[in-house]
């Protein structure tokens, strides 16, 4: 007799979780939205968005380029060029990334507003 398994813990929630993690990150969400018109070099990424280290951003493009997201170009000039660009994997991922953008961007006031009133009442 198959028992299910518990909520969460089947093989494929577990791959799921995985692939929500990263493109649920808020850095894969703001490095995806700065190099989905063109590629760009790590350090144009890197000023883009603000406020990421340099360790934070090389471990999200390397998470993307694995999941095949991320295509990484280096070019043979000294020193060496990179170029980081979307794939049509990334490309599809980026529609409801930036959907979700317009979306955040849209209902900044509203939420801002709503967390100082719920904290002001617990305050209270």
């Amino acid at each position: 007799m198959h028992m299910p398994s518990a909520p969460g813990v089947s093989p494929h929630c577990r791959k799921m979780s995985d692939v929500l993690t990263i493109v649920g990150d808020k850095w894969t969400v703001m490095v995806v939205m700065v190099i989905i018109d063109h590629p760009r070099r790590f350090n144009d990424i890197k000023r883009t968005v603000g406020g990421i280290s340099q360790q934070m951003l090389t471990r999200t493009l390397k998470a993307l380029e694995r999941d095949g997201m991320v295509s990484r170009t280096v070019y043979p000039t000294v020193p060496p060029q990179v170029e980081y660009a979307l794939t049509d994997l990334g490309h599809s991922l980026a529609k409801p990334l930036h959907a979700l953008g317009i979306w955040a961007s849209e209902h900044l006031e509203e939420i801002e507003g709503n967390r100082q009133r719920y904290d002001r009442d617990r305050l209270s």
